[in-house]
C-alpha cells in the first residue's frame, strides 16, 4: 500500500469516527419522540370552578354525601350522542351510585327545534318530583320526537299525563318563564366552563375528553376513586 493511500485510508477513518460521536452525541442530548400510536403525559389540567359545575339547585340523579367523586353531564334530550350514552350513563348509575354523585345539567343545542322545550319539560316534571322519569322518558321516545322542525309540545304534555302528573300545575310551571330560564343557566354556566357540545362530562371537575363510553367513563371514575 503506498504512502499516500495509508494517509487516505487515515484521514476517512478519522472522519468516520467524528460524524459518528456528533450523531450519538444528538441522539444522547435530543428528548425522545413518543412511539406512534402513543402521546406524551399530559400535565395537570385544570379543573373547572366547583361553583359552576354544581349549584345549590343543580339535579342530583345520585346524591351520595361525601362522595369521593362526582361527574357531571351537560346533556341535551334531543341530542343523538347523548341517547347514546344515555345507557352507559345508567350502566354506571347502577355500579357506581352508592359512591359516586352524578349530577344532570341541562345544555340545549339552539340549532334543535325541540331541545330547549323538552328540557323545560323535565324541569316542570322536576316540580312534581319526576325529572327522572321524565328524563329517561325523554330518551327512550327519542326517535319518535327528535329532529322534528315542528314544536312536539302536544307530545310533551301527553308525557306528563302518562307519569300522572297533577296537569294544572305542570302546565302552570312549564308555561312560567322562571322554568326555561333555570334551563338556560344551566346552559351559561356550561358555556362559561368550556362546553361546546353534547354530552360533555366533568369527572371531579375536569373535562372528561375520553370517548363517552362505557368503558371510558369507568376508567375515569376508577382513576379518581382509587386516588
Amino acid at each position: 500500500m503506498t504512502k499516500n493511500a495509508r494517509i487516505s485510508l487515515i484521514i476517512i477513518a478519522t472522519v468516520v469516527v467524528v460524524v459518528g460521536g456528533f450523531i450519538l452525541m444528538s441522539r444522547l442530548t435530543t428528548p425522545a419522540q413518543p412511539q406512534a400510536g402513543t402521546t406524551r403525559a399530559a400535565g395537570p389540567v385544570a379543573a373547572a370552578p366547583a361553583d359552576l359545575l354544581v349549584r345549590p339547585d343543580s339535579h342530583k340523579l345520585n346524591d351520595v354525601p361525601n362522595a369521593k367523586v362526582t361527574l357531571v353531564e351537560f346533556l341535551d334530550f334531543e341530542c343523538e350522542s347523548c341517547r347514546a350514552a344515555y345507557p352507559s350513563v345508567e350502566q354506571l348509575r347502577a355500579e357506581y351510585g352508592d359512591r359516586v354523585t352524578f349530577v344532570l345539567r341541562y345544555f340545549p343545542i339552539p340549532s334543535h327545534r325541540n331541545a330547549e322545550l323538552s328540557a323545560t319539560v323535565v324541569e316542570a316534571a322536576s316540580r312534581q318530583g319526576k325529572l327522572e322519569a321524565m328524563y329517561k322518558r325523554m330518551y327512550e321516545t327519542q326517535a319518535e320526537w327528535g329532529e322534528k322542525q315542528v314544536e312536539q309540545r302536544e307530545l310533551f304534555v301527553r308525557f306528563a299525563r302518562d307519569l300522572g302528573l297533577d296537569m294544572a300545575k305542570f302546565e302552570t310551571d312549564l308555561n312560567d318563564p322562571a322554568t326555561l330560564d333555570r334551563v338556560l343557566k344551566d346552559r351559561k354556566d356550561g358555556a362559561t366552563v368550556g362546553v361546546q357540545g353534547t354530552p360533555t362530562f366533568f369527572v371531579n371537575g375536569v373535562k372528561f375528553t375520553g370517548r363517552a363510553s362505557y368503558e371510558g367513563l369507568k376508567a375515569a371514575l376508577d382513576q379518581e376513586l382509587a386516588k
